[in-house]
């Protein structure tokens, strides 16, 4: 038995020390794939599931998209949106690269662009989706947890000292008043300002009929078209054509995809994208995507926790 558990030690220590040696500089590139781009080349980036939060996008984008071999940026999108914030940063990136660095962005949609993912997509010159491509969703949404009488049930008595009569709006060990109600519906109707104006402004649309279908519905891709939230059909091969003839390299550019990391599980304890790798995503469902999220301000579709 003892042996046993000195074997189990040394697996341990083993994979201690190949994670630091993975996830060292000077070797990440090596084990994590081509870093190098050949010749001019199309950035091709994936925004997929729900937006949690931007970071590896924002980063993937930095990182490349002013190389000089770099042309022109691709996006595909597959998300039901998500955090507010995330998604405005996106938005605004693509937006960047468009102004400052004078470079083209296509976005393209097979599946879902709503919500949060339709505010990034908005920032694009471009937007290419599916006939069948579920887009739109222009609205917030905010949930909250109650659980006063799972606590009363459980005879746990719970308070706050608090600086001003605010500051625990949304507490999950009581109901919010009226005037609570009151004051977080302004803020979630500032946001979706924002939200219209960014569409309005992306699309070139005007705000009164932006304002008409900023609702929260959804239409198909091909409805999107024909109200100008989106520029023509086609399929993946048909944004690669079109982002290829903006940017003078042809019908069938070159496409330089990030390449993938691969985890190390030092990284996974230091920065705690367990979740965010869908290792508890599987184990727990979609119950604990809303807790994480309860109280945040979200772009997101209705019925995307079911996943």
């Amino acid at each position: 038995m003892k042996k046993f558990f000195q074997f189990i030690g040394f697996l341990v220590c083993l994979g201690v020390i190949l994670s630091l040696f993975f996830a060292w500089g000077p070797f990440s590139g090596f084990f994590n794939g081509k870093d190098r781009i050949e010749k001019n080349a199309i950035l091709l980036v994936n925004l997929d599931g729900i937006i949690l939060d931007g970071k590896k996008f924002l980063e993937d984008l930095k990182k490349y998209g002013d190389r000089e071999e770099i042309k022109g940026i691709l996006v595909s999108i597959d998300s039901p949106g998500g955090v507010v914030g995330p998604s405005q940063e996106m938005y605004s990136e693509l937006r960047k690269i468009r102004e400052e660095l004078k470079k083209p962005v296509v976005v393209h949609s097979s599946g879902v662009l709503a919500s949060g993912a339709y505010y990034t997509a908005v920032g694009a010159d471009k937007i290419i989706v599916n006939p069948g491509t579920l887009m739109g969703s222009i609205g917030v949404i905010m949930e909250f947890v109650n659980l006063e009488g799972l606590y009363n049930w459980a005879k746990i008595n719970r308070y706050v000292l608090k600086t001003g009569k605010y500051k625990d709006t949304g507490a999950d060990y009581r109901s919010m008043t009226e005037d609570e109600k009151k004051y977080m519906q302004g803020v979630m109707d500032e946001v979706w300002g924002q939200f219209k104006t960014a569409v309005a402004q992306g699309r070139n649309l005007s705000p009164e009929f932006v304002n008409e279908y900023a609702d929260g519905r959804i239409f198909t891709g091909e409805s999107g078209v024909k109200l100008g939230f989106a520029d023509q059909v086609g399929t993946l091969s048909d944004a690669v054509k079109t982002i290829g003839q903006m940017t003078g390299l042809g019908d069938k550019p070159e496409l330089f995809e990030v390449p993938k990391r691969r985890p190390n599980i030092l990284q996974y304890l230091v920065s705690g994208d367990l979740y965010e790798e869908g290792i508890f995503k599987k184990a727990f469902g979609s119950e604990m995507l809303r807790m994480k999220l309860a109280g945040k301000l979200l772009f997101i579709m209705p019925g995307s926790w079911i996943n």
